[in-house]
C-alpha cells in the first residue's frame, strides 16, 4: 500500500514537472507569440476597412457621373416648374432614397453581425486552446489566418479576376473567328469550333447571335477553351456561327448617336451576307437586350425574306411584367424617370447613356443583396471558403470570369436604343399585341410573326432575378411559340449549361423533352 502511494506521488510529480516544464516555455515564448498576434491583428485591422472602403468606392462612383448629369438636366427642368412643383418633387425623392437606404440596411448589419460573431467565436475557442495548451488552433494561428484571408480579399482576389481577362470571352485575334462584314456601328464575325478537326458543313443552316448592349458579347464566349461559351456551343456541331459585335462607342461617332433603324439596317446587311453565302435563311438569336432587338427588328419588315427562325435567351420582351422592376421604377417620382439622368457627354459633344449608371439602377433595386457591406461580407466568406491549408486562396476560372463579367463588362450605350428598351419596362404590350415602339414609323405587331411563319424558340431561367419569366413569356399571350426552362439564374445558360458534358447541355433534350437552342437549330436543319 505504502509502495502504491509513493508510485502514485512520484507520478504526480512528473505530471507536475511536465506541466510546470510546457507552461515555463510557454511563458519564454510570451512575448513573442503576443507581438506576432498584434502585428497581425492591426494587418487585419487595416486591410477590413481598406477592402470596406474599396467596396463602398466601387458602389459609388456611378453616383458622381449620375449627379453631374442630374444637376445639368435640373437646370432645364427647375426654369419649367414652379417651385412648389420642384419642392414635392425633391421631397419625394428624398423619400424614394430613404427606402433604399432602410432596404440594405437590415441586410448588412446582419452581414457584419454574421461575420464578427463568427470571428468572435473562433477567437475564444483559439484562446481556450492557448491558454490551456489544448491542440488546435491558437490566437496567433486565427489572428494570423484572418490576416491572410482579408489580403486575399483585398488584392489577390481582384487580382485573380483581371488575370482571367486572357482566357475570358471573345479575342478575335487569336485565329478562332473571321472578320466577314462590317458597318460604322457593328462588326460581324464568324466563329469556328476550338476542336480543329470540326469544320463547318456546308449544308447546315446559319445562324446569327445578337449580344446586349449593356452586358457586352464575352459572355456568350465565356469560357471557349473551358468548353463554356455560348457561340462555341453553336460551332462545335458545325453550324456556321456568326456573331454580331458592337464597336467602341468611345471611338465610333456614329455608334454614340444609333438610332433602333440604324440598328435594323446593320442586322439586315448582315442577314444578307450570310444568306448569301450559305444560301439559306438566318435564324437570328438574341441574348438578353439582343432578344428584344431582334423581335423589333423582325417586326419591322426589314428581315423579311432573310430570317426564319428566332431563338430568344433571357429576353425582356415586355418589361412591365417585371414586378420588382417596375415597382421599383413607380417609387421614382415622375420628373425624375428620364434617360438623361443616367447620361454623360463624351468627347464628341454627343450624350450617351452611362452602362455603369445604368448597372447600379439595378444594384439600387436589389440592395438587400448588392449594398457594399452585404457584398463586402458575401464575397469575404466567398475568399475564405477558397482559402487552402499554407494561407493562399484559389479561386476556379468559372467563378473568376463570372467576376471579371460583372465587375468590367458595362458599356455605354446609345440614348436611343436605350429608350426603346426603357419604354418596354414603362409602357405594356397592348391587348391586341402591339410593342410601345416604333421602327421606321411603323407599328410593331406580333401577327407579323405568325403571317410569315417564324420560328420561335424562348428559353429563361428558373432562378433569374435580373428578368423575370413573365417578362420573357409576355409574347405568348399573342402568339405560340416554343418553351424551354433552364435551371439557375440570368447567365447559366451562357455559362453552366454551354458546357456539352452539363446536366442541360444546349445540343440536347433535357427534363420534359425540352429542347436546348443548339438542339433546336439542329433540328431546324433537319426539317
Amino acid at each position: 500500500m505504502e509502495n502504491d502511494s509513493l508510485e502514485y506521488l512520484k507520478n504526480l510529480n512528473d505530471v507536475s514537472s511536465d506541466v510546470m516544464a510546457n507552461y515555463q516555455q510557454k511563458m519564454v515564448k510570451l512575448p513573442a507569440d503576443l507581438l506576432e498576434l498584434i502585428l497581425h491583428s492591426l494587418n487585419a485591422q487595416q486591410v477590413y476597412w481598406l477592402g470596406i472602403l474599396s467596396y463602398f468606392n466601387e458602389f459609388s462612383t456611378p453616383f458622381w457621373t449620375s449627379l453631374n448629369s442630374f444637376l445639368t438636366k435640373e437646370k432645364e427642368k427647375i426654369r419649367e416648374v414652379t417651385l412648389l412643383e420642384t419642392m414635392h418633387d425633391y421631397i419625394e425623392l428624398y423619400k424614394f432614397n430613404i427606402q433604399i437606404a432602410e432596404k440594405g440596411a437590415g441586410p448588412s448589419i446582419s452581414g457584419l453581425h454574421d461575420f464578427h460573431k463568427s470571428q468572435t467565436e473562433k477567437f475564444m475557442e483559439a484562446f481556450i486552446h492557448f491558454l490551456f495548451n489544448i491542440d488546435g488552433e491558437n490566437i496567433k494561428d486565427v489572428s494570423k489566418s484572418n490576416a491572410q484571408t482579408l489580403n486575399n480579399l483585398v488584392q489577390a482576389f481582384p487580382q485573380a479576376i483581371q488575370d482571367i481577362k486572357k482566357e475570358f470571352g471573345f479575342h478575335f485575334d487569336d485565329g478562332g473567328y473571321a472578320k466577314i462584314a462590317e458597318t460604322d456601328r457593328f462588326t460581324l464575325y464568324q466563329v469556328f469550333s476550338r476542336d480543329k478537326k470540326i469544320k463547318v458543313r456546308k449544308k447546315a443552316k446559319p445562324i446569327m447571335i445578337v449580344h446586349p448592349y449593356v452586358l457586352g458579347a464575352n459572355i456568350l464566349g465565356f469560357l471557349p477553351d473551358e468548353k463554356k461559351s455560348y457561340a462555341h456551343a453553336f460551332a462545335d456541331q458545325g453550324i456556321p456561327t456568326y456573331i454580331r459585335i458592337l464597336k467602341d462607342i468611345e471611338e465610333n461617332p456614329a455608334l454614340q448617336v444609333m438610332t433602333g433603324e440604324d440598328d435594323a439596317r446593320d442586322m439586315k446587311y448582315f442577314c444578307e451576307i450570310i444568306k448569301k453565302k450559305h444560301n439559306k435563311m438566318v435564324t437570328l438569336n438574341g441574348f438578353c437586350q439582343g432578344g428584344f432587338i431582334c423581335v423589333c427588328n423582325l417586326l419591322s419588315g426589314e428581315l423579311d425574306d432573310l430570317v426564319d427562325a428566332l431563338i430568344t435567351c433571357v429576353s425582356p420582351i415586355d418589361g412591365t411584367r417585371s414586378k420588382a422592376l417596375v415597382e421599383y421604377l413607380e417609387h421614382i417620382p415622375p420628373r425624375f424617370r428620364d434617360l438623361s439622368y443616367a447620361s454623360k457627354e463624351l468627347t464628341s459633344g454627343n450624350r450617351v447613356v452611362d452602362g455603369k449608371v445604368m448597372s447600379w439602377v439595378y444594384k439600387l433595386k436589389s440592395m438587400e443583396k448588392e449594398a457594399p457591406l452585404v457584398t463586402f461580407s458575401r464575397d469575404l466568406a466567398s475568399v475564405e471558403s477558397m482559402s487552402i491549408p499554407n494561407g493562399n486562396f484559389y479561386i476556379n476560372k468559372t467563378a473568376a470570369a463570372l467576376m471579371h463579367w460583372l465587375t468590367y463588362d458595362r458599356l455605354d450605350l446609345p440614348l436611343a436604343i436605350t429608350q426603346m428598351s426603357f419604354d418596354s419596362y414603362t409602357i405594356p404590350i397592348t391587348s391586341d399585341g402591339t410593342l410601345p415602339v416604333k421602327l421606321f414609323g411603323r407599328v410593331l405587331n406580333f401577327r407579323r410573326m405568325k403571317e410569315h411563319g417564324i420560328k420561335w424558340l424562348i428559353c429563361y431561367g428558373e432562378g433569374d432575378d435580373l428578368v423575370d419569366k413573365d417578362t420573357t413569356l409576355a409574347a405568348l399571350d399573342y402568339i405560340d411559340a416554343e418553351v424551354t426552362p433552364f435551371p439557375k439564374g440570368h447567365g447559366a445558360i451562357a455559362t453552366t449549361w454551354s458546357h456539352p458534358d452539363s446536366e442541360c447541355a444546349l445540343h440536347k433534350k433535357f427534363g420534359k423533352g425540352y429542347r436546348g437552342p443548339v438542339k433546336y437549330q439542329l433540328d431546324l436543319e433537319e426539317r
